[in-house]
Parts: C-alpha cells; structure tokens; sequence
C-alpha cells in the first residue's frame, strides 16, 4: 500500500518539478513542492520495502518428540 502511495507521490512531485501542468499555486513554490513531493515518494517506498523485509525474515523451529 506504501508502494503505491510512493508512486503517486513520485508521479505528482515530478508533474510539478518539470512544469508538464502549469498551475498557478502564489502561496507555494512548484519547484520546491515537487522536490519535496518526489523525496518523500522515495523515501515512502525505501521504508516500504525495508518494513516488507523485515516481515518475511523470520525462523521457524520445529520440535520433535
């Protein structure tokens, strides 16, 4: 689920960061919200995989009698 709010993230970070959509936002820098848009997408889907990995990783032991 965090993976795809990354992308998402990533894909309007970058729409604004490049200019493909010219919106006229006065209060806010479009550079500087897309920066932080794209960096927060990335960093969304690092933690996703990292938390991913550390719930597969586990050891079973089996006791018999």
């Amino acid at each position: 689920m965090a993976i795809g709010l990354g992308i998402v993230l990533i894909a309007a970070g970058l729409i604004l960061l490049l200019d493909v959509v010219n919106i006229d936002l006065s209060a806010v820098n479009d550079h500087a919200l897309g920066g932080i848009l794209l960096a927060v997408g990335i960093l969304a889907i690092v933690v996703s995989l990292i938390v991913n990995q550390q719930r597969t990783r586990h050891t079973v032991v089996e006791e018999r009698r």
